[in-house]
């Protein structure tokens, strides 16, 4: 004989109410032998995964339909309600068309047999009316005793129920035919939009000769012989202002999460060119259209919870100010990021950054003219950094990391005599001129030229520059967030950079006395006159919402910055702050104000000098309209 639990196999709290009102010896009389009988039908028909919940459910109002006495039931439709629920889920889709015809088919089955049950219990009313003037009613051997079931327990029993099997249903996938696609809720589009008002004003007793080297670079060298060249080389601008440049950037990135522990990345960005620091592009020029660039491509992924790889072209992975990396560099290559709190005291965590990024690769084709190839000349920065963050308490927090960064193989090497004036179109060092440069570095000539034998002094020497130092940075950075003035924020940044590798001696030795900048204003350029130095620093106050979001937001900022000519490399830090690049000081104020959320102006004025050699001032004034999404 079935037992209660075999009789009801949903959840027992769903019908407590019901098992109040009736016994076990009820349940078994009114079930019968035929339940017993189709049990395996219903079993077999909700064999596949995530349907044995429904299958279990529909059982279980048929059979507290049934159980149902006539008198508390309108005449018997030609469907019960159970087959027009089952008829329903098969429309909508969430039964598929075989296990619902399944289902339906028991439903019939069993009010099929509700309706005998009823009449075998009308019969048994009757009988007992009929007996009525003879005495009071006593059960008889083989009478049958149907329980009441009150509206309100149905109608309970009913919702949760259906609210048990809607849950599995969406969380299983199968049963919301208008739900969005499981793929695109693994997809995000994120991008950010700014249009700049841009003004730079020299100071009159700048130079006027300041060389464009890397123009130099790009083409096809710069002729150093007298005799056969008189014109000046590529020069930049130091004394006629320039004002009102508007200026705009624009970046829209599509990031895939294929899993918990993986993801992907593609970002488009804006840009006057391959700049790698700036994807800020100068507007204007005829009304052309302007180019875009691939900004970011990266595949990420976490074997562990606090352990993070990224390979491809990706952001920086080390904490570090724009003295150094620009807010606007990516990094190719391969990177390691890990963060992970300490067990004992979960308001410190260690967090550290591995990089292998390769800078630049020589041509597989060098020299394009010879039968014989030069052996590849690869650069590459290799980079370290451990960092700790301290959550001292609700109002203050302090991050700091030290870091070392070793550039490798980026620097000048004068090459073997080349004969130009015998046909040859290379040098053995050409390769080694850096492919990207701002300004400020030391540089050395690259070329050491033979001379024509028949006329000496009149043989062309196109030169090409290279970076005279060596560079192996140690990079401390420092961070304070609290709270003052009643909850205001205050953040407070440094950064100290030291080149250990920079030695002015042997960058002389090296370049073989073929230094070109950086020299004293005296107009020498000899040993004496060389001026550079190792040190950068910078220190920042902030004051206010360090990144505005909601309406309303702000801040206001204040720094000082001080890098000197070979304390890092020229090619990689703030294209804004002095023009860009090393041998630079100077001052800068700032503040932003949030007009809506994601989109507020910001404002930014900058005066900076050189720090050694020939005058260069120039000031500064940047007006903003930034919005993000």
């Amino acid at each position: 004989m079935n037992t209660p639990q075999q009789l009801y196999p949903f959840p027992p709290h769903s019908v407590n109410s019901l098992m109040n009102q009736s016994t076990a010896s009820d349940r078994r009389a009114t079930r019968g032998s035929h339940t017993r009988a189709r049990r395996p039908a219903a079993q077999a028909a909700c064999s596949r995964p995530g349907l044995r919940a429904i299958a279990a459910a529909v059982a279980s109002i048929v059979g507290l339909l049934g159980a149902v006495p006539a008198q508390a039931q309108s005449a018997a439709p030609n469907e019960s309600a159970m087959v027009r629920l089952i008829r329903g889920l098969i429309q909508s889709g969430a039964l598929t068309k075989d296990v619902g015809e399944a289902l339906l088919a028991q439903a019939q089955t069993e009010a099929l047999a509700a309706q005998q049950a009823q009449r075998q219990a009308a019969t048994a009313a009757a009988a007992a009316t009929a007996g009525a003037a003879g005495g009071a009613l006593r059960p008889e051997a083989g009478d049958v005793r149907v329980p009441y079931i009150p509206e309100t327990v149905r109608d309970q029993i009913r919702d949760e129920i259906k609210g048990q099997v809607m849950a599995q249903a969406k969380s299983e996938g199968w049963a919301a035919p208008n739900e969005t696609p499981q793929w695109t809720k693994r997809i995000r589009i994120e991008g950010d939009m700014r249009v700049r008002n841009e003004s730079r004003f020299y100071s009159d007793g700048n130079s006027n000769i300041e060389v464009d080297w890397a123009a130099i670079n790009r083409g096809s060298g710069y002729d150093v012989n007298g005799n056969t060249n008189l014109s000046l080389p590529n020069t930049i601008n130091t004394r006629e202002n320039r004002k009102n440049v508007f200026r705009a950037r624009a970046r829209l990135g599509i990031y895939a999460d294929l899993s918990d522990r993986t993801e992907v990345g593609v970002r488009l960005a804006t840009g006057s060119d391959e700049s790698p620091v700036s994807t800020t592009q100068t507007l204007g020029g005829g009304l052309g259209k302007k180019n875009v660039w691939l900004d970011q491509a990266y595949l990420a992924h976490k074997p562990l919870d606090w352990l993070t790889v990224v390979g491809g072209r990706f952001g920086n992975p080390f904490f570090s100010s724009d003295t150094l990396f620009s807010s606007d560099l990516n990094f190719d290559g391969l990177a390691v990021k890990a963060e992970r709190p300490f067990a004992a005291n979960p308001d410190v965590s260690l967090f550290g950054s591995l990089g292998l990024i390769p800078l630049e690769y020589s041509s597989d084709s060098f020299p394009g003219t010879s039968q014989d190839k030069a052996r590849s000349h690869n650069k590459w920065l290799i980079g370290a950094q451990i960092g700790s963050n301290w959550k001292v308490n609700e109002d203050n927090r302090l991050r700091g990391a030290v870091a070392y960064y070793d550039f490798r193989n980026i620097s000048g090497k004068v090459s073997q005599p080349c004969a130009l004036y015998a046909g040859a179109d290379h040098c053995s060092t050409d390769w080694s001129r850096p492919a990207f440069m701002q300004k400020g570095n030391t540089l050395m000539l690259l070329r050491n030229i033979s001379l024509d034998p028949l006329d000496p002094a009149n043989t062309k020497m196109p030169q090409y520059v290279g970076l005279a130092s060596k560079f192996q940075l140690l990079d401390l950075n420092f961070r304070w967030d609290t709270k003052v003035a009643g909850g205001y924020g205050l953040r407070l940044d440094a950064n100290y950079i030291r080149n250990l590798a920079y030695d002015a001696d042997e960058m002389w030795t090296r370049s073989g006395g073929g230094i070109v900048n950086n020299f004293g204003g005296t107009g020498g350029t000899g040993r004496s006159d060389f001026k550079s130095g190792a040190n950068a620093y910078m220190m920042q106050v902030t004051f206010g919402k360090p990144a505005p979001v909601a309406r309303g937001d702000w801040n206001l900022l204040a720094g000082y910055k001080r890098i000197e000519p070979d304390a890092l490399p020229d090619a990689y830090n703030d294209s804004s702050f002095h023009l860009g690049g090393t041998n630079a000081k100077g001052y800068y104020v700032g503040g932003s104000y949030a007009i809506d959320k994601n989109t507020w102006f910001t404002g930014r004025w900058m005066s900076t000098k050189e720090v050694y050699g020939t005058p260069f001032s120039v000031d500064m004034l940047q007006v903003e309209f930034n919005a993000r999404f």
